[in-house]
């Protein structure tokens, strides 16, 4: 399996100074804005869901990692 993709920018200042964080998994630091976040794949999008929302049900499709 080919390594993760890293974020390019802070989700919140849009800093580019980022490096992993020690907090777990998926966690980074900002070093512009000294906040923490952790990013997470949740799934797949369901076919339905492509062309807008799905009546009675969750867009994602769940699965463990």
């Amino acid at each position: 399996m080919s390594e993760r993709a890293a974020p390019f920018f802070c989700p919140y200042c849009g800093d580019e100074d980022l490096r992993p964080s020690e907090a777990g998994h998926g966690s980074w630091e900002c070093h512009g804005c000294r906040r923490a976040f952790q990013l997470k794949f949740l799934g797949l999008l369901s076919p339905a869901a492509a062309g807008g929302p799905s009546e009675g049900g969750n867009a994602v499709d769940q699965r463990n990692d």
